[in-house]
């Protein structure tokens, strides 16, 4: 399920996905760089080379994203402003800031992810890549290819 809200100043985009696994492994493969390299790409051309993670307020976080072609890179960077073990994350990047919510239901965990959108790339692109990260990274918690 994903959503598009407009406010006053800006765009907030919603992706959300369902993971079959127990909530501390879900957390865990959030938040552990080792893990986060084999989830965090939008497609297959794509891949996180290196990640680093200081989970706590005010502690930075970084992915560095690359085109495996070797093409185009970029380093997605920022700061924790709300860290809430295995319930909450929340960072601000740049001017932009984004929400993680986890919670436990009978069909596993649900993890929703909420952004303010960049103008640089249109709405439904946003949307589009942040749901194929989100569902990389449930197919990786799951264990599926």
């Amino acid at each position: 399920m994903s959503r598009i809200e407009t406010g006053e100043k800006n765009i907030k985009i919603t992706v959300e996905t369902t993971i079959c696994a127990p909530i501390e492994r879900v957390w865990h493969a959030y938040t552990t760089p080792d893990d986060i390299v084999q989830w965090n790409a939008a497609s297959d051309d794509w891949h996180t080379t290196k990640a680093s993670v200081d989970l706590r307020v005010g502690g930075a976080f970084s992915s560095r994203m690359e085109a495996k072609d070797g093409s185009f890179g970029f380093d997605f960077a920022g700061t924790y402003t709300d860290v809430v073990p295995n319930r909450l994350i929340e960072y601000s990047f740049g001017d932009r800031a984004a929400t993680i919510e986890f919670a436990e239901n009978p069909e596993g965990v649900s993890v929703r992810v909420s952004f303010d959108a960049e103008s640089t790339h249109s709405v439904e692109q946003q949307q589009a890549g942040w749901q194929a990260i989100l569902n990389n990274f449930a197919r990786h918690v799951e264990g599926r290819k």
